[in-house]
């Protein structure tokens, strides 16, 4: 089994309002269902009101996060799933009750996390 990530930047994601209450029961009934199926691992949304910092080896934090050309936001879920094509149509399930594409990654497999 491998552990995937399943993501898309907050702008993606451009519903109304009005559908926004929509969008949230159909995701979270994907997130039932992925929990009844035992693939659901963690997941959740970044929360944008508060700003990034780093933290270094000592301790020190820093405002801010690495430049990217694309801020790190919207909504994360990771699975752990028999195979690509398995965490691929969890992704679909995503993408249609979020209303927007997902981006599938493959966490590198190691036996210590």
């Amino acid at each position: 089994m491998s552990k995937y990530l399943i993501s898309f930047p907050s702008e993606a994601m451009a519903v109304t309002a009005a559908e926004l209450p929509q969008v949230v029961a159909d995701s979270h009934a994907v997130v039932r269902e992925a929990k009844r199926a035992g693939v659901w691992v963690f997941g959740g949304g970044i929360d944008e009101s508060v700003d990034p910092v780093r933290v270094d080896a000592s301790g020190a934090v820093r405002p801010g996060s690495y430049d990217r050309s694309h801020p790190l936001t919207g909504g994360f879920t990771v699975i752990e799933a028999p195979s690509r094509e398995i965490a691929l149509e969890w992704a679909a399930r995503f993408a249609a009750a979020c209303r927007c594409q997902q981006e599938v990654r493959r966490f590198g497999d190691d036996a210590e996390s």
